[in-house]
C-alpha cells in the first residue's frame, strides 16, 4: 500500500507533508525558539522579524536581525514598529535559551535556532499578549493534529464489535441493536456539547476538558460506522470460510471477530483515515467558539480566533497561518484517503 501511495503523486506530496508536520510538533520543545508560555507584553502583535544576510557595507554576513522599537503615533492613533539598527542579533544554530525537557525525558536549554537572551527572534510575529506565533503553532499543533486519532481508539473498536454482533445474529437482536444505535445518532452532538461546556467543572484544565468533549463524542459517534459494519456483515456472514467455521464448532465470539470482522480491514482503515480531518476540524471549531481548548494553552483552533477581526486580517495577516495549517492538514489527510480508498477498492481496479 505504501508503494502504491508514493505512486500518486498527490497523495505522496500529502504524505510527506503530514510527516514533517507530525515530527514538527513532536519536537516542537526543541524546534521552537521560545516555550508555550513565553511572553512579552512590550511586543504585542509585533510584525515578523527581519532577517538580513547582508550587512550595511553590502558584504554577505552570517543572518541576523534587529529588534523592535515600539511607538505610538497620536496622530494616526496607532501603535507602529521599527527596527531597532543599533545593535545586530546573529542567529545562532543549536542556541542557548529556555530550559526544557527533551521529549520529556531529560533536560536541555539547546533549541535549533535563536538569537542572544537580549533579542528577540519572531519568525511569525507576536499575537496580541507578545507571544511567538511560530512557537505557539508547533505546541498547538499536538492538539490539533492528535486529538482525531484519541477518539479514533475509543470510536472504532465500539463501531466494530457492536456492528459485527448485530450483523451476524440478525432477527430480533438485530433489530434491537440498531434502534438503539438510531437513537443516539439522533442526539444533537452541537448542543451537547454547549451542555458539557456548561456543567464541566471549571478547575478543570482546558486539555482535560476537551478530552472529555473528544470521549463523549466518540461515544456518540460509533453509531454511524456501527451501521455500515452491520450492512458488510450481513454480506460476509453466508460466505464459505464462514460457513466452514461453524462446521468445525468454533463459537460464535471467535468467527465475529477471527473470520468476519478482519474482511472489512479494507473498510476500516479508509474510515480511519478519512475520519482523522473531521476531529481536527471539530477542534479547530470548538476552540474558535471558546468550547475547546481555553487560553493561555495553544491550539490552532484558539489561535485562529484572534484573526476573526477584519484589523487584524488587515493589517495582521500572520494571524491567518493556523487557518492555513488546518486547511493543509484537512487537505492531506482526504487526499490519502481517497488514494487509499482507490488501491483497497477491487471494483475501482478492476474498472481501470
Amino acid at each position: 500500500m505504501f508503494k502504491q501511495i508514493m505512486k500518486d503523486k498527490y497523495a505522496s506530496a500529502a504524505l510527506i507533508i503530514l510527516v514533517i508536520m507530525y515530527l514538527m510538533v513532536l519536537f516542537a520543545d526543541f524546534i521552537a525558539p521560545y516555550s508555550k508560555d513565553f511572553a512579552d507584553r512590550n511586543q504585542s502583535y509585533a510584525p515578523p522579524s527581519k532577517v538580513f544576510v547582508i550587512d550595511e557595507n553590502g558584504r554577505f554576513s552570517r543572518p541576523y536581525t534587529y529588534n523592535y522599537k515600539r511607538e505610538y503615533i497620536p496622530e494616526l492613533y496607532q501603535t507602529v514598529y521599527t527596527l531597532d539598527r543599533s545593535q545586530k542579533y546573529y542567529i545562532n544554530l543549536f542556541n542557548r535559551g529556555e530550559e526544557y525537557k527533551f521529549l520529556g525525558v531529560f533536560k536541555t536549554s539547546r533549541h535549533l535556532f535563536g538569537v542572544e537572551n537580549s533579542g528577540r527572534l519572531y519568525i511569525l510575529g507576536t499575537d496580541i499578549n507578545g507571544r511567538d506565533v511560530f512557537s505557539r503553532l508547533l505546541f498547538g499543533g499536538r492538539i490539533s493534529l492528535t486529538i482525531g486519532f484519541l477518539s479514533l481508539f475509543i470510536l472504532f473498536p465500539i463501531g466494530l464489535i457492536y456492528g459485527g454482533i448485530s450483523g451476524y445474529f440478525g432477527g430480533v437482536v438485530d433489530m434491537l441493536m440498531m434502534r438503539f444505535a438510531e437513537a443516539v445518532m439522533a442526539i444533537p452532538s452541537f448542543y451537547l456539547l454547549i451542555i458539557l461546556a456548561a456543567i464541566l467543572p471549571s478547575n478543570m484544565t482546558s486539555t482535560q476538558r476537551f478530552t472529555l468533549i473528544v470521549v463523549i463524542l466518540a461515544l456518540i459517534g460509533w453509531s454511524g460506522f456501527a451501521r455500515v459494519v452491520r450492512g458488510m456483515v450481513l454480506s460476509i456472514k453466508n460466505e464459505e470460510f464462514v460457513l466452514a467455521a461453524k462446521t468445525i464448532g468454533a463459537s460464535r465470539l471467535r468467527i465475529i471477530l477471527k473470520h468476519i470482522l478482519p474482511q472489512t480491514s479494507s473498510y476500516v482503515i479508509i474510515a480511519m483515515t478519512l475520519s482523522v480531518p473531521s476531529y481536527i476540524l471539530a477542534e479547530s471549531g470548538l476552540s474558535f467558539l471558546g468550547l475547546g481548548i481555553q487560553q493561555p494553552d495553544a491550539s490552532w483552533g484558539n489561535m485562529l480566533k484572534e484573526a476573526q477581526e477584519y484589523i487584524n486580517i488587515l493589517y495582521r495577516p500572520w494571524l491567518l497561518t493556523p487557518g492555513f495549517l488546518i486547511f493543509i492538514a484537512v487537505l492531506s489527510f482526504n487526499l490519502i484517503g481517497d488514494t487509499i480508498r482507490d488501491i483497497l477498492d477491487p471494483k475501482g481496479q478492476i474498472r481501470e
